[in-house]
């Protein structure tokens, strides 16, 4: 009775409390937070410095536990799995990408864009891996190394790595970080590409309005919770609704 779910959201946290520390320096990260990222969608999230934003996208990608609550990839909940097992999900159904590039810096852009799937001794499928140059923009790129690219064309490596697998998900946090904005605009462009060319699902974590704006939805929190959803988002509404926050006293 739970494939409705499943099938609607490629992620979701439902009741989501994160508790860091104990006593009286504990600190509630997540506070119930219950939201689903609907597959084939890109969904951006939001909020003032320490809203949370960050800690909601580790657990659900498996990358942190949650204190209490669950966290599901499709129809498999996180908290069920072991280490090993975990590892594993992160592998093979999910992709990241993050403000630091973390390429290999001996290795080429094309071994580069495999490597997670070398390293676990899976073979891609040739016909997705080329197609996904192609989106990405790097077919005359494929025999350079990273440090024979710009930062843009770093983070598309980076971008092409994290969806090389066909995973169900990609998490991105904070992507456009160390990028300038027409490179970064680039990489937003591309990640919208890959949810609409390629039928892909992304959440990406940002404090940047114009960034947000390539979403198709944006969730906003606040002090660790889900406080506002927002579709078709464009620059000026986000920045009012972040306007808002700050006008309200919220942590910045």
């Amino acid at each position: 009775m739970t494939t409705t779910t499943a099938t609607r959201d490629a992620a979701r946290v439902t009741d989501a409390v994160k508790v860091y520390g104990s006593g009286d320096t504990a600190v509630r990260a997540l506070d119930g937070v219950s939201v689903g990222f609907p597959a084939g969608r890109f969904t951006a999230i939001m909020g003032p410095s320490g809203s949370g934003k960050s800690t909601l996208m580790h657990c659900a990608a498996g990358l942190d536990t949650l204190t209490s609550g669950t966290a599901r990839i499709g129809g498999t909940e996180l908290g069920s799995l072991d280490d090993r097992r975990l590892t594993l999900l992160r592998r093979d159904r999910i992709g990241f990408v993050f403000q630091a590039f973390n390429l290999v810096p001996t290795l080429t852009v094309a071994e580069n864009i495999t490597l997670p799937m070398d390293l676990a001794g899976i073979k891609g499928s040739r016909d997705w891996i080329d197609a996904l140059v192609d989106v990405v923009g790097l077919r005359d790129r494929l025999h350079h190394r990273p440090a024979e690219l710009s930062g843009g064309q770093q983070q598309r490596v980076a971008v092409a790595r994290a969806f090389a697998g066909q995973p169900e998900v990609v998490f991105a946090d904070e992507p456009t970080g160390n990028l300038d904005s027409r490179s970064g605009e680039e990489v937003l462009n591309l990640l919208g590409r890959a949810v609409r060319q390629m039928d892909r699902t992304v959440v990406m974590v940002t404090h940047d309005p114009v960034a947000a704006a390539h979403a198709d939805e944006v969730v906003f929190l606040a002090d660790g919770r889900l406080v506002d959803r927002m579709e078709s988002p464009t620059a000026d509404r986000v920045l009012d609704r972040m306007k808002a926050f700050d006008a309200k006293g919220a942590p910045s």
